[in-house]
């Protein structure tokens, strides 16, 4: 159960305290896309998430975008937030997160993973011991297969609760 349980889990990315993941020493920002930056079917990003991607990278982080999605959606999003991206991730297949963390250089604990799914986003993470940050989703609007994802987090989610581990909206840094 403990590989489902986020180190982190907040509203949004709007909410997360940056300030403290920097203060632990985090250099690198994982973003999922999907649910976490931009709503499913959207192909519009939005120009509050690229104040914010800007913001973070003045403050010294990297950004990247780590996505299930295909190149052909991630492509528009990582020129227009203007970060690096990881386009059919295989999550919660740790290999593409090993061969990132290679290439960047980063240790495991100078990386942390946002996003919204626990079955996908959070699994990879811990799997490879990097900080994981649940943060809700969107929406409820999802790609057939995360819907298939969610009925399996809606049980690891209540197998969480009913240990006391994890309660959905109360929030935690």
């Amino acid at each position: 159960m403990e590989g489902y349980l986020p180190d982190i889990y907040q509203k949004s990315i709007y909410t997360i305290d940056y300030s403290k993941l920097f203060n632990r020493g985090i250099k690198c920002l994982l973003f999922d896309l999907d649910n976490t930056i931009v709503e499913p079917h959207s192909s519009e990003p939005s120009k509050k998430a690229k104040d914010l991607f800007t913001s973070l990278k003045q403050k010294g982080f990297k950004v990247v975008i780590f996505t299930n999605s295909p190149m052909i959606r991630l492509k528009n999003f990582k020129d227009f937030f203007g970060v690096d991206g990881v386009s059919s991730a295989c999550k919660p297949f740790t290999g593409k997160l090993k061969k990132l963390l290679k290439d960047y250089g980063y240790g495991i604990n100078e990386v942390a993973l946002i996003g919204d799914q626990l079955m996908t986003d959070v699994k990879v993470g811990n799997k490879v011991g990097i900080t994981t940050v649940l943060v809700d989703p969107i929406t409820t609007s999802d790609f057939i297969l995360t819907k298939i994802h969610r009925f399996s987090e809606r049980r690891k989610m209540k197998k969480l609760k009913d240990h006391d581990l994890f309660w959905q909206g109360r929030y935690y840094e």
